[in-house]
């Protein structure tokens, strides 16, 4: 904190003033992780005044975010760096720390004297690893912190005190009462923490993931069959543990990759459990509660077309002619072809019934291995495409008139291409010569 200059910068505008750096800055240098650009302050008085200040000397903009609250926000020229600046509850530090979410987020820094406040032993608690409150009626004033205690959950793995969890497990629909906006941003750095395998299970644990996510009371009622040594709901939150990427809507399409099965669900008179077209109708599905929860359009189109192929891979596995059918597949999927091989390969291992053997699974996942080998392979052919044939030249060459059947032989010489089937002009005339 010494060594910040964006915070040594306030140092002789606020040489007169009792002024604190509290909030996310600090747990975050506390446990050890990259400091934020946003910094949070807290003023004894005159916060405006500050905030203007500030502003003024650092050529930076002023922005009024709460008036009633009194609440600035100060954006420096490189529009990273920036600072949110508050009065102190009653002008009181003391309360101002008690009225705060969590005991992790109510250690201050006396900019001034360079001395750290924490009233509440949060530094105490970062070492314990607990998510504790001073006061539980804390979360009633904005009810998204029943929400935010898991993303801190996520994000440092850790544990949350008894009393807490069992209030919150008591409230926690109070959460729907906020903004679905600030419900989406919680949900994203949910997905993104290194403990999100162990959030969404304690989350199920206390009925809470079914209140942000209504299709989990539905996915309650798949039992484990032959197939799936899991429950539905647990197989999908494995199928998200398997997932090797960072990518937090990867992670989120795992999670609902099987929301389309309870209303595909059959049973067959030998007892196997079938879920046909469920692929299919969970991209639907999907699409439908990510627009309520706020997700973008490009964030739901990634997201339903990952559900919607998840099974996609799997089938190639028995495929005769593996180029030409991986070549379609690679054609279909583009950019995100390693994605939705990495989300097939998540829900092999999390799906391991008594009719699965370990041959079985090892051959799919070679079977993966080698299709993701392909794409790499073929990432030449893919980001420089050749057009060996236009449109005219196959007209003339198939003396055909112009019809949709161009485009689909066009389609063909591509995927002939992505297959190493053909690979120079004279290659693809005599290929499609011989299309029937």
């Amino acid at each position: 904190m010494f060594k910040d200059d964006v915070l040594n910068s306030i140092n002789k505008i606020t040489k007169n003033e009792e002024i604190y750096l509290v909030g996310g800055y600090l747990r975050n240098y506390f446990l050890k992780k990259e400091i934020s650009k946003d910094r949070d302050l807290v003023c004894i008085n005159n916060a405006k005044e500050i905030a203007k200040e500030i502003a003024k000397e650092l050529n930076a903009t002023f922005i009024e975010l709460d008036e009633k609250n009194q609440i600035y926000r100060v954006v420096l020229q490189d529009k990273e760096n920036y600072f949110d600046i508050s009065n102190a509850l009653e002008n009181d530090i003391l309360k101002d720390a008690k009225r705060r979410d969590f005991t992790i987020n109510s250690i201050f820094y006396d900019i001034n004297k360079k001395e750290i406040y924490d009233p509440l032993n949060g530094i105490n608690d970062i070492k314990n690893k607990i998510i504790k409150t001073s006061n539980l009626n804390n979360l009633d004033e904005d009810p998204l912190r029943y929400l935010r205690m898991y993303r801190f959950m996520s994000q440092t793995g850790f544990s949350i005190e008894k009393n807490l969890e069992i209030y919150s497990k008591n409230n926690f629909k109070k959460v729907l009462t906020c903004a679905k906006e600030r419900i989406n941003y919680e949900i994203l750095q949910i997905f993104s923490g290194n403990f999100l395998t162990e959030t969404l299970l304690k989350m199920h644990e206390n009925n809470e993931l079914e209140v942000i996510f209504p299709f989990v009371k539905e996915i309650k009622r798949i039992p484990p069959n032959s197939h799936h040594h899991l429950d539905l709901v647990n197989h999908s939150i494995e199928t998200v543990k398997n997932i090797r990427t960072n990518n937090p809507l990867l992670k989120i399409a795992a999670f609902y990759h099987d929301i389309g099965k309870p209303s595909t669900w059959t049973i067959e008179p030998q007892g196997r459990h079938r879920f046909i077209g469920h692929d299919i109708k969970g991209a639907e599905l999907a699409k439908k509660e990510l627009y309520e929860l706020k997700f973008s359009n490009k964030q739901i189109a990634y997201i339903s077309k990952m559900i919607k192929y998840h099974i996609y891979p799997a089938s190639l596995i028995n495929c005769n002619d593996n180029k030409k059918a991986y070549a379609r597949f690679i054609r279909k999927l583009g950019n995100e072809t390693p994605d939705i091989i990495e989300l097939s390969r998540a829900d092999r291992l999390a799906a391991q019934g008594e009719a699965v053997s370990k041959e079985m699974i090892n051959m799919a996942l070679d079977h993966l291995n080698k299709l993701l080998n392909y794409y790499i392979e073929i990432q030449s052919i893919i980001k420089n495409p050749k057009s060996l044939l236009n449109g005219n030249e196959i007209m003339k060459i198939l003396n055909i008139k112009p019809s949709r059947k161009i485009g689909i032989i066009i389609q063909m010489i591509q995927e002939a291409q992505l297959s190493g089937e053909i690979t120079t002009k004279e290659d693809a005339i005599n290929y499609i010569k011989n299309i029937k």
